[in-house]
């Protein structure tokens, strides 16, 4: 059914797998081969997109979160429904950490940017946090410190323009400051690319193909397996688990 020309001649085979991957890392190879074949054969294509990729940050945002790069912290990170508690990691160039990786998948700069929202107290409540503030007479940076970097308690403090002693802080601005722990908002305005994501998003239509076989719908004997079909997985091993899964799929029906 099928002939292939290669550097090493040419083969003709009746069943041709396509695991040729996606267009992360293209340092070690990663091309949009997979793709153009699948659209010579007429298979529908989903715009690939860079996914599990740090988050780029403008440049106002950036000039004061840029001195605090290095600094990570448990968080919880949200856009819409989704939400993801892991680590969130500051860089010179925005966000990253296992947290930002997650939520990258479903953030999207075509679309209007959405901000994220990071919770900077996952486990406590914002009544809960006022009310166990114990050293009334600390200043805000030192409380922050007891469950933050210190460095990034710090910084945050003084965004909030805020020096007094805790117990000079009138209670209006107090719940002010509680809320604005649990609801940092930070509008990333791009990724890093495909040379930084782990995967990528997009790929054959899942649609184009059988979800037993990996068989092309329309073109008998013509398989898509792993990263170069639309299926992103988040971390934690789930997208090697689809490239063996699919390819055991393929290989089991042939």
């Amino acid at each position: 059914r099928f002939e292939v020309s290669t550097n090493r001649g040419r083969f003709r085979c009746e069943n041709l797998v396509i695991a040729t991957g996606g267009l992360a890392i293209p340092q070690i190879g990663a091309t949009p081969f997979g793709y153009r074949l699948a659209e010579q054969f007429g298979l529908a294509i989903i715009p690939p997109k860079p996914a599990l990729v740090p988050l780029t940050l403008p440049p106002d945002t950036l000039e004061r979160l840029a001195p605090l790069s290095g600094v990570s912290f448990d968080a919880t990170v949200s856009l819409g429904q989704r939400r993801f508690r892991e680590a969130v990691l500051l860089t010179h160039r925005g966000l990253s950490g296992p947290a930002i990786l997650q939520i990258s998948s479903y953030w999207q700069a075509e679309d209007t940017p959405a901000a994220l929202h990071i919770d900077l107290l996952p486990d406590t409540r914002e009544d809960a946090w006022l009310h166990s503030v114990k050293d009334k007479k600390s200043l805000l940076a030192n409380l922050l410190a007891e469950t933050l970097p210190q460095r990034f308690a710090k910084a945050f403090a003084e965004h909030l323009n805020e020096t007094r002693p805790f117990n000079q802080i009138p209670k209006k601005q107090q719940a002010a400051i509680a809320h604005a722990l649990k609801h940092w908002a930070l509008s990333p305005n791009g990724t890093q690319g495909h040379r930084k994501a782990e995967v990528t998003l997009g790929g054959v239509d899942t649609r184009e193909l059988s979800s037993r076989s990996m068989a092309s719908e329309r073109v008998p004997g013509l398989y898509f397996i792993g990263e170069v079909v639309d299926v992103t997985g988040h971390l934690g091993g789930f997208n090697f688990q689809w490239a063996w899964a699919s390819g055991h799929a393929a290989g089991m029906a042939i």
